[in-house]
């Protein structure tokens, strides 16, 4: 038999949102089964119209065929429905502070069950440990020189951040002082909050800001950071930079962010942006350029001197070079920072471009009419 949920929340059927959750509030706080005086089956009922007409998509289905058409199966959370939802039990609520009278309607005006859910994710549940803390993390960009990013560099940084107080070293007392038991969570580390809604009562828990989660506070707090542990400075971050790398990679340096009293620190990332080069440019692990030489360097061999980014090298053009043959140096590009092959480098490869001349003399003329007659 088909169930009139607008019947149910007591509302006619063109009730807005916030009419449906009105009603369906007042219901909630009449009639649930761990309040004193309360109604399973009628707080069910009202779970069940609610998670229904709430739904725009499925109050639309209901509208056209009824709580017997698609997708109404299950209609509900769970607990006092048939389908998935939330058990208010499971949660570790506590409804026993509900009674006849307890709470009025206007004391929970501005409920929402996302307030509570927001609220109860966001902390704990009863018994449970706070979640520690955490820094925020850092982000910085660094500009390299297309030789350092191809061999490596160790860079310097200086970064204006929070930092474990050195004076302290981040126990917040001064120098000497004793510790004692944390007068705000009694030397557990975390404080419990009660917070009441029209579905009960849940505990959330938070580490504790006097003596951020130690559970420990000194006689005296240092004078530098006033008890913080942590102090706002410029402080220098040396960062070997490995070789090889792609432009706009990053570099993660674990506890280089932000740090954070009775927690851990955040972390350092690097992005690094490669300067172009003049001359040189890198493919995978080699390093690759162009060269241009003369077409008699071409026909009859040469050996030409090549700048590289370690030095100079004798590059020999072998006789009868071809227009775009490329000549590999073994051994002279990127170096290899792979597991079991550190050490190793990638080639250099020149790509020859010959260059033909312009105008030619009587001589060469009368030259290269002898080697066409040869057929070159």
């Amino acid at each position: 038999m088909s169930k009139d949920y607008y019947k149910i929340l007591g509302v006619d059927k063109n009730a807005s949102q916030d009419d449906i959750k009105k009603a369906f509030r007042k219901l909630a706080h009449e009639y649930h089964p761990d309040k004193q005086g309360g109604n399973a089956e009628r707080f069910k009922e009202a779970n069940e119209a609610y998670s229904v007409l709430s739904d725009e998509k499925k109050r639309k289905q209901y509208d056209m065929f009824g709580s017997a058409g698609p997708g109404m199966e299950g209609a509900g959370y769970g607990g006092y429905g048939q389908g998935a939802g939330f058990n208010a039990g499971d949660f570790g609520f506590d409804f026993s502070g509900f009674n006849s009278g307890s709470y009025g309607q206007s004391e929970f005006e501005d409920f929402d069950l996302g307030d509570i859910l927001g609220g109860m994710f966001s902390g704990t549940r009863s018994g449970r440990s706070a979640r520690p803390r955490r820094g925020a993390d850092i982000s910085v960009d660094v500009e390299l020189p297309f030789s350092e990013a191809i061999f490596g560099v160790e860079r310097t940084f200086k970064i204006h951040k929070t930092s474990v107080c050195s004076e302290c070293d981040g126990n917040g007392g001064k120098k000497g002082t004793k510790m004692k038991t944390c007068h705000t969570c009694g030397g557990q580390g975390k404080v419990t909050e009660v917070k009441r809604s029209i579905i009960g009562s849940f505990q959330t828990s938070r580490i504790c800001d006097a003596c951020r989660g130690t559970g420990r506070e000194p006689e005296e707090k240092c004078p530098v950071c006033r008890g913080a542990g942590i102090v706002k400075r410029d402080q220098e971050i040396k960062v070997k930079i490995p070789a090889g790398l792609k432009d706009g990679e990053t570099i993660r340096l674990p506890g280089g962010g932000e740090a954070v009293s009775g927690g851990q620190s955040g972390d350092l990332y690097i992005k690094v942006h490669i300067k172009p080069h003049p001359i040189w440019r890198k493919e995978g692990h080699n390093l690759v350029t162009d060269m241009d030489i003369k077409l008699s360097d071409a026909l009859l061999g040469a050996t030409r001197t090549l700048s590289t980014l370690d030095g100079d090298i004798a590059l020999k053009i072998p006789e009868g070079t071809a227009f775009g043959e490329i000549l590999r140096v073994r051994g002279r590009g990127v170096p290899t920072t792979s597991r079991g092959r550190e050490g190793h480098r990638g080639d250099i490869l020149v790509h020859i471009h010959i260059t033909m001349p312009k105008k030619l003399s009587r001589e060469a003329k009368n030259a290269i009419e002898e080697l066409k007659k040869e057929g070159v």
